[in-house]
């Protein structure tokens, strides 16, 4: 009796835990929020896809051509349009567990939801009528293919949740998970707000602020009478900040082709038919932090002598842990400085330019239409768009380069790169410093202008370069240099005349290490080491002694130094503390002889890129002009990039022509679409160091049409 009794209650107990296991396993979209959608609109949209699968997208409005721009990057990536999607919402850990926890705590703590919903409504009426429709687009889309939905109730989505997106994602584009993590982790963020020091370095996906080149020629000194921008951005090549490349038109005169992020109703860099601009990350310091005072409770502080209460939130993070969803509950907190976090040393208040802000929807769109320099200047000149480097060109013949960044107007005399004490309301900064006292450089002698995420004080000819003297320490503008900078200036510096495509497709593809900055440290470091004790590293040393610095794939220490000078380039980059030279070779070392057998492996052997059954040989360095950043480490011991040269766009202004372009991705279209035929057929144009035409005017989009079809609202 006692036994059956036992026996059925181990059944019931198991009928429990199995009851408790699918709830965990099920619970967390019950208790989503349930979405909107946004007004009612009808929208219809043509796409014309061309022989590489890019997509042209046109409409007779902007608002159908951004329903049409959803659908079809959805036809592509709907995948990691849902990661974004879900990131607006706040549960993007319930798709990418502990990684989206961070995302969607940064989401709380921002307030990004309750900016989007505080401001959407101040937007002027035609960007929300885009944003509306690009939400549309991906609601028809999800409704029309609900087996590919990762999440239920993440659909429907509305413009409040596009804005809540932006608002959130902006931030981390200048810097500020730099300054996050190591107050979550209960440090403190280093001076100027790099990376703490001897902490794990970021990986790709946090990847926004690692890279990326940029070029403008004026006229009269490129071959034929020709401007020429060369857009070179760095990003992860797969992800929620990987490009996509399209091309729009509307008969509401918007007309423009280049590039945006999943999530994003317009293109982010590119051209239209008279002007055109590509980014670069720029770090100017943005953020401050503040070191609270708080009262026996943890719940007041104080400032000027008075206490106040500090705002606080309860939330729950939704954490998927492997099968399971399990609720994770924090609270975020707000002073009148901004966020706040509390850790084991106190409880510490953020400011940054740009914060709260949901402006740059607009401002993106507008320089999206942008006729003349005079009107895309006077758009960036109300600093809705926060930060990145532009470098600008036009068919007037104009070039220009601007460090654009909202960076506080403080005043001087305290320590804005250390903490900043809390109490005192005088450091707590309203305004911006003035758009004009930016470092910026517009048609300069020299006939160009550059960036290679390096101080804006080199950008041009040695005659027309900035001074940083006269800017201010507390603009807090970076003074690094990357060895992509100091190959371009070097480079550029030594053309006589006109520049040709051939002397410029050398430039952007060069592979070279010029032994300065960080890089002389490490070879100088790397060949002071006593090794005698050490014949294996003592071999790698004089192989990397006699290393070329050119990462071509012809020299026999090609692939010793790409893993040797990995360390001290993403030291030098994140301003970590120097990485140890005997570590660094000790690295490379273990690498090569552990899946080569030898050290002197063809750097095509070891450096790959790698897309489903493609497997490609590629060259070229961390910090070289042809950006080979980070990798991933396959069981064979090779790498596949997974970050460096992303979109690449060449946009000419001929004499007397219209404009003309060509582009490259690393993969192709249909990025997360394997059985697409554009999964990779960019790929051997890539690694092959050559461009495709770009079908800009409507006439060639329709040469080269492989699909032509209609999308239009249910």
């Amino acid at each position: 009796m006692v036994r059956r009794w036992l026996a059925r209650f181990g059944w019931v107990v198991l009928g429990l835990v199995l009851v408790a296991v699918i709830g965990l396993m099920t619970w967390e979209p019950f208790f989503a929020d349930e979405g909107s959608p946004p007004p009612e609109g009808e929208y219809r949209a043509e796409i014309i896809r061309d022989n590489f699968g890019v997509p042209h997208i046109s409409g007779k409005r902007d608002a159908d051509v951004a329903y049409g721009i959803a659908w079809a990057h959805a036809e592509d990536d709907f995948f990691t349009l849902q990661d974004v999607a879900a990131m607006t919402r706040g549960r993007y850990a319930a798709i990418a567990g502990t990684t989206g926890a961070q995302f969607d705590f940064a989401y709380h703590l921002l307030g990004a939801r309750k900016t989007a919903e505080r401001d959407y409504a101040t937007l002027p009426a035609d960007t929300r009528a885009v944003v509306d429709a690009y939400a549309a687009g991906l609601n028809d889309y999800a409704a029309k293919h609900p087996e590919e939905v990762k999440l239920a109730k993440l659909f429907p989505i509305n413009g409040v949740d596009i804005a809540a997106g932006f608002a959130l994602r902006q931030p981390f584009f200048f810097g500020l998970g730099q300054t996050l993590g190591p107050l979550a982790e209960g440090d403190l963020p280093a001076p100027d707000h790099g990376a703490k020091l001897n902490t794990p370095l970021p990986t790709p996906e946090e990847g926004e602020t690692l890279g990326s080149n940029a070029w403008a020629i004026a006229p009269d000194r490129y071959e034929n009478d020709t401007t020429l921008l060369i857009s070179n951005s760095h990003q992860p090549l797969r992800g929620g900040v990987a490009w996509y490349e399209l091309t729009v038109e509307s008969e509401e005169g918007w007309h423009f082709t280049g590039a945006t992020f999943p999530g994003s109703p317009y293109p982010f860099l590119g051209h239209n038919e008279n002007l055109g601009w590509t980014n670069t990350v720029n770090t100017p310091d943005m953020i401050d932090t503040y070191q609270l005072v708080l009262d026996d409770s943890g719940e007041r502080y104080k400032l000027d002598g008075e206490w106040r209460d500090l705002e606080s939130e309860r939330v729950w993070l939704r954490v998927k842990f492997g099968p399971l969803v399990l609720p994770v509950k924090q609270t975020v907190y707000r002073s009148v400085h901004g966020p706040v976090i509390k850790n084991d040393r106190g409880a510490f208040a953020l400011r940054y330019g740009g914060m709260d802000s949901i402006d740059q929807l607009d401002a993106y769109y507008r320089i999206n239409k942008a006729a003349n320099y005079d009107e895309w200047r006077a758009i960036m000149a109300r600093q809705h768009i926060p930060s990145t480097n532009f470098i600008y060109a036009d068919r007037d013949g104009n070039i220009a380069h601007i460090y654009n960044a909202s960076i506080p107007q403080r005043q001087s005399g305290p320590d804005w790169r250390n903490v900043l004490p809390g109490d005192d309301s005088s450091l707590i900064w309203s305004d911006l410093v003035d758009y004009d006292a930016l470092p910026q450089y517009k048609n300069p002698s020299s006939g160009y202008v550059w960036n290679a995420n390096n101080q804006p004080f080199f950008a041009a000819g040695p005659a027309d370069n900035l001074k940083p003297d006269d800017f201010p320490p507390e603009m807090g503008i970076e003074l690094r240099m990357t060895n992509r900078a100091y190959r371009s200036a070097k480079l550029m510096r030594e053309v006589e005349g006109r520049f040709t495509r051939e002397i410029i497709d050398r430039i952007k593809y060069d592979t070279v290490y010029d032994r300065e900055g960080y890089i002389a440290t490490a070879m100088d470091a790397i060949e002071a080491l006593d090794l005698s004790n050490d014949p294996k590293l003592a071999e790698a040393q004089k192989l990397i002694a006699e290393w070329d610095m050119n990462f071509d794939n012809k020299g026999a220490g090609d692939a010793l130094a790409l893993i040797v000078m990995s360390r001290p380039m993403a030291t030098s980059y994140w301003m970590k503390e120097g990485a140890d030279a005997r570590e660094s070779l000790s690295e490379g070392v273990d690498h090569l002889m552990t899946h080569f057998g030898r050290l002197d492996v063809p750097l095509s052997d070891l450096l790959r890129l790698r897309q489903g059954e493609m497997d490609l040989p590629l060259i070229g360095g961390s910090d070289t002009l042809r950006a080979s950043t980070f990798w991933e480490v396959h069981d064979d011991g090779r790498f596949s990039l997974r970050h460096g040269d992303s979109f690449i766009q060449y946009v000419e202004w001929r004499a007397g022509e219209r404009v003309f372009s060509e582009s490259i991705q690393p993969f192709g279209a249909a990025t997360t679409r394997p059985d697409s035929p554009h999964y990779t057929d960019q790929m051997q144009l890539y690694v092959d160091q050559k461009l495709k035409p770009v079908n800009f005017w409507r006439e060639d989009a329709e040469k080269a049409a492989k699909q032509r079809y209609w999308v239009e609202s249910n």
